[in-house]
């Protein structure tokens, strides 16, 4: 039995897989780099919008036309030139034309084009009418005079400019963002007059450096009067890399006791500040603020007032802390990425890119004299024929009359070329007639002096150049304008924090002992009367501020810390503390604290063992805590106890065998962390049996008291009455009275 024949490819090319993949995806990679994404430099332009503006000068729509229908010049750019999405190509029509989005609009649209408010809300192509506007002329004015080369359009059929003769540096005027593959552009727009300055002074002084244009370049210009506040000397360094950051921020006033913020950075919308400071309001984050309105209209395209609590707002204050948190302030990032006119995408700086604009520029001029030369001469030349036909008119008709072919015979009688000879025979009698000598020689004189002129120019790179720099000038006379953007010296915006943003109140946490926390408004707060459920009590209380952070103590020695003022009311029951800290298994919390990071507090644990520490050493942005005493396995940690004076205090520690301790707090030592030293002695086989331990430990303050709970009994003992029990740190102790051997609990007071 035969195999079957394999069948046969021809006219295929059979490559691996992975080749072609990598031949594919350069070649979309290419595509997209040169030919969609990054702008040429020359003209600054696109391929979608150097079509677009040329399919609109061939639809007769120049600024003094009147405009069409968006539909027709869509259509033509994507039926003639681009062919790709419609909704893709008009969105590029319209961005062009919103005078919020490009300083200098190529575009001028009739109709609803978006807002600031929404650069996207604009009506559909089918509404909205255009036509370009006068400085379109910048890039199109001289494309009919041989500036430019000519390629075939997508299906051969037309032809188009490779690039539009640009007579200023369009690509600086007005920006672009692109977003290619590997790489991306980021220019932001920058003043006509200014860039035109600084491309005169490279033209007198081409060894010039980025340092030097930037006196006349000084900074972006956005379409908006925002601020920059970039500094002088990261923008020099932005231009001398070609890339960096530009920082704008709103700019705003008082009036009466309103601030009213009236320019806001580019491409920012007033209804995203709007939304953006109504959540801080919402948050409890603006305490300063009562109340913000938009009021912008047509007049006033931008108008947020903001309405303080009271006149003692600190403004300053609270419009800084707006900058650091909403976008009145935001950073562009700035990639002078472009391709050159050697057809490659390089990032350059503001002499590269200048200096190679002007080299186009020079160039397009060059092509445009030569191309006007080659009219005057060819002009000069058919003008030569028509002379010698106006002074042998009657001869030049009766040839014309008589012979069959009467242009070579015309050229053999009075050596014509092959061109004046067409000429004459395509002029109408009636206009030979009408001809004057006088007028023929003075047409031929005014295009030989411009002749002569123009040889000049070419002729010498001196007269070139202030060709180049006489139109510039002019250019700059005509369209060019005030600068838009100030550039402001101003301090970084400082975001408040959420303590002074926070009224300081007086507060009372509480924590129970199954860890729930809360807390009420006041210190006169009874916290054992509070309701508590079911199976659940008081197991401690502190007096605080709602600006301070709270401290809680686990029983493994850990800390965790929270703001006051995000604890919940003690009109409920509050929440577990576990939900906000994530404890060890099996951990339960045993004591909290609240005061300023410089408090002093002592930390023990039921072995006898503790340390002075600051209260900043209890708190941490962890949540799951921080290690602050470490404690033998047995030993049970105490709930801290504050220190009024860590000089003075005595230091009192009771065991559950009734012996009291009591000796300066200078002798035990301040740590950030760790076991600290012994406070009282205990026989070592009492505190590993059990039998006895640290219950309780107080900071008297001098001439203080303290109260000892035993049952239904207390004793007082006041400062005198605690010298009976003083003694060198980890001795022993004295024993209290009979029937406090079990202490329930101490106060300290003064």
């Amino acid at each position: 039995m035969t195999e079957p024949a394999r069948p046969t490819f021809h006219g295929f090319e059979q490559i691996p897989l992975r080749e072609y993949a990598e031949r594919a995806y350069l070649d979309y990679s290419m595509y997209v780099v040169l030919d969609r994404a990054l702008p040429f430099l020359g003209d600054g332009l696109k391929p979608v919008q150097r079509r677009i503006i040329y399919a609109m000068s061939e639809l007769g729509l120049g600024a003094t036309a009147k405009p069409k229908k968006s539909a027709r010049t869509v259509g033509d750019v994507i039926g003639k030139f681009h062919p790709h999405g419609d909704s893709a190509c008009y969105e590029a029509l319209v961005l062009m034309a919103q005078p919020f989005s490009y300083r200098y609009p190529l575009i001028e649209g009739q109709g609803n084009f978006g807002s600031t408010d929404d650069p996207k809300s604009f009506a559909a192509m089918r509404y909205t009418e255009s036509k370009l506007t006068p400085i379109a002329e910048v890039l199109l004015g001289e494309l009919a005079q041989g500036t430019a080369d000519w390629v075939p359009n997508f299906d051969g059929t037309l032809q188009e400019p490779s690039w539009l003769p640009a007579r200023l540096p369009h690509l600086l005027l007005n920006g672009t963002t692109g977003i290619a593959v590997g790489m991306a552009t980021d220019i932001p727009p920058h003043n006509l007059n200014e860039v035109v300055s600084a491309a005169i002074r490279l033209l007198d002084d081409p060894d010039a450096n980025v340092r030097e244009l930037c006196e006349h370049v000084r900074g972006p210009d956005y379409p908006t009067a925002a601020e920059i506040i970039t500094p002088a000397a990261d923008l020099v360094q932005m231009y001398e890399t070609g890339n960096g950051s530009v920082r704008a921020r709103a700019t705003w006033t008082r009036e009466n006791a309103n601030i009213v913020i009236t320019h806001l950075p580019y491409q920012v919308s007033p209804s995203k500040i709007m939304e953006q400071v109504a959540l801080q309001m919402r948050a409890k984050k603006l305490p300063w603020l009562e109340d913000l309105r938009d009021e912008s209209d047509h007049e006033n395209p931008v108008r947020l007032v903001l309405v303080p609590r009271s006149n003692r707002v600190d403004f300053d204050a609270l419009m800084g802390h707006l900058f650091a948190t909403t976008d009145l302030e935001k950073s562009f990032r700035v990639n002078f990425n472009i391709i050159g006119l050697d057809g490659r995408p390089q990032v350059k700086n503001l002499k590269a890119f200048l200096s190679e604009w002007l080299q186009f520029r020079t160039d397009t001029v060059a092509r445009r004299l030569r191309h006007r030369l080659e009219r005057v001469e060819r002009r000069l030349h058919l003008l030569e024929g028509l002379l010698v036909a106006f002074l042998n008119l009657d001869e030049v008709i009766r040839i014309i009359r008589t012979e069959d072919e009467p242009k070579p015979v015309l050229m053999a009688r009075f050596g014509l070329s092959d061109d004046q000879a067409e000429y004459i025979l395509e002029t109408k009698l009636k206009q030979l007639a009408r001809l004057e000598e006088m007028k023929i020689r003075g047409e031929q004189d005014e295009l030989a002096k411009e002749a002569e002129k123009i040889k000049g120019i070419l002729e010498s790179k001196a007269r070139l150049k202030k060709q180049v720099k006489d139109e510039l000038l002019a250019d700059a006379k005509k369209f060019g304008d005030a600068r838009r953007s100030p550039l402001v010296q101003r301090e970084a915006a400082q975001a408040i924090s959420e303590t002074e943003l926070v009224p300081s109140e007086p507060v009372t946490v509480v924590l129970s002992k199954k860890g729930w926390i809360r807390s009420a408004k006041g210190h006169d707060v009874e916290a054992a009367a509070l309701s508590y459920r079911d199976g659940d009590g008081l197991l401690q209380a502190v007096r605080g501020r709602s600006t301070q952070q709270v401290a809680f103590l686990d029983s493994t020695g850990r800390s965790y810390s929270t703001l006051a003022h995000t604890l919940p009311s003690a009109r409920g029951n509050g929440e577990p503390l576990s939900g906000r800290f994530a404890p060890p298994a099996g951990a339960s919390f045993v004591g909290l604290a609240a005061a300023d990071n410089e408090a002093r507090y002592v930390v023990a644990s039921s072995w006898g063992y503790g340390f002075v520490t600051r209260f900043e050493n209890f708190t941490g942005r962890n949540k799951a805590g921080k290690a602050l005493i470490n404690a033998d396995d047995a030993a049970d940690i105490l709930p801290p106890v504050p220190v009024a004076d860590a000089k003075t205090d005595w230091i009192v520690s009771i065991t559950s065998a009734g012996h009291l301790l009591a000796f300066p707090i200078s002798e035990l030592p301040e740590l950030d962390k760790g076991k600290g030293n012994k406070l009282v002695q205990i026989p070592p086989a009492k505190l590993k049996s059990g039998e006895e331990k640290v219950i309780a430990v107080a900071s008297v303050k001098q001439g203080g008291e303290l109260t000892i709970y035993s049952g239904r009994q207390k004793l007082v003992l006041g400062w005198r009455d605690l010298q009976a029990y003083e003694g060198a740190r980890a001795s022993r102790g004295n024993l209290l009275p009979r029937g406090f051997t079990k202490v329930d609990r101490v106060e300290a007071s003064a």
